[in-house]
């Protein structure tokens, strides 16, 4: 690791080594049985970007968007438990994850109208609940927003919502890799020299008692498989790039954020572990109908990994109500 990294990451975790090749895809899905039943791989071309997501289970469709550094296997611990109930769709961010291709900005009002043609026009599919977690939350803000006839319902999951009440350069004060991200060039030249070590050493930060949220545990959520499965999409030069590109379209999704339309379908609002005012105080401008808003126990920014229970729980009554 270089002395730059070591100085930028103020914590540490032991690195799980693996001696095995990292195939396709992520290996804890490829092999499982459960997975083969219910879900499958899928691409589509849209709009000169190979959009990979993967599909499975049966009923009313549901849309999952990822944030940084993630895929749509971020969804994975509760995707089983969803697909009992609808048919679930989780998708790889435009020139993220398995995708191909650069869309043409990674603002999140851009990256809505990606995901709104993968699914209505590719996928024909007239109505979805779309639910989003970090960057994919704003992605899901904006589909909601600019498409309010095809979006039955919002899951919104643990973001800031860039726009009126908080402006970019705020933003970029409120966590030490939101400002280092932004910037041109250097994150690449840093990150890049070791993906791996830099993720493992990024997501205890923001976890539970990291020391994001004024703690000091460098106990890491993601086991050592999920990082490797996370190291071998954002190894690849454009997809580090395509990440980083979504913390500096931070100006622009102020302006987007702002010009759109009140969000008025029902939606529901979960954050780490108390965040919910500071971060309903974000959302609350733009979504008008949030008929609930629970903050996760015993999770920091990774629901999902930290809580799958009871992020499945809420999910599941959320969208069936």
């Amino acid at each position: 690791m270089t002395l730059t990294l070591a100085l930028l990451l103020t914590t540490s975790v032991t690195a799980c080594s693996t001696s095995a090749t990292v195939a396709p895809y992520a290996t804890q899905t490829r092999d499982d049985p459960a997975f083969r039943s219910t879900f499958r791989h899928e691409f589509a071309d849209v709009d000169g970007v190979r959009m990979h997501y993967v599909a499975g289970g049966s009923g009313t469709p549901v849309v999952l968007i990822h944030g940084w550094p993630q895929t749509w296997y971020g969804w994975w611990p509760i995707m089983p438990a969803l697909a009992e109930h609808h048919t679930v769709y989780a998708v790889d961010l435009p020139g993220l994850g398995d995708g191909t291709g650069s869309p043409t900005g990674y603002d999140k009002a851009t990256l809505a109208r990606y995901v709104h043609t993968l699914i209505a026009d590719r996928l024909k599919l007239r109505t979805a609940a779309v639910v989003g977690h970090d960057f994919g939350a704003a992605v899901a803000f904006q589909y909601a927003a600019q498409f309010p006839g095809d979006t039955t319902r919002l899951g919104y999951l643990d973001l800031p919502l860039p726009g009126p009440a908080i402006d970019a350069a705020t933003y970029r004060t409120l966590s030490w890799h939101i400002a280092f991200h932004s910037q041109r060039r250097v994150p690449e030249a840093i990150a890049g020299d070791d993906v791996r070590e830099y993720l493992a050493l990024f997501y205890p930060q923001v976890s539970f008692g990291g020391t994001a949220f004024g703690g000091t545990s460098d106990r890491s959520p993601f086991t050592g498989a999920e990082i490797d499965e996370y190291t071998r999409t954002y190894r690849r030069p454009e997809v580090l790039s395509g990440g980083f590109e979504l913390y500096r379209a931070l100006d622009k999704d102020v302006r987007d954020t702002v010009a759109a339309a009140p969000v008025r379908v029902p939606a529901l609002l979960l954050t780490a572990q108390g965040q919910l005012d500071a971060i309903r105080a974000t959302v609350t401008p733009r979504v008008t109908n949030i008929v609930r808003a629970v903050d996760v126990p015993h999770a920091g920014h990774w629901l999902v990994e930290e809580n799958p229970a009871f992020v499945t729980a809420e999910l599941v009554r959320f969208l069936g109500d």
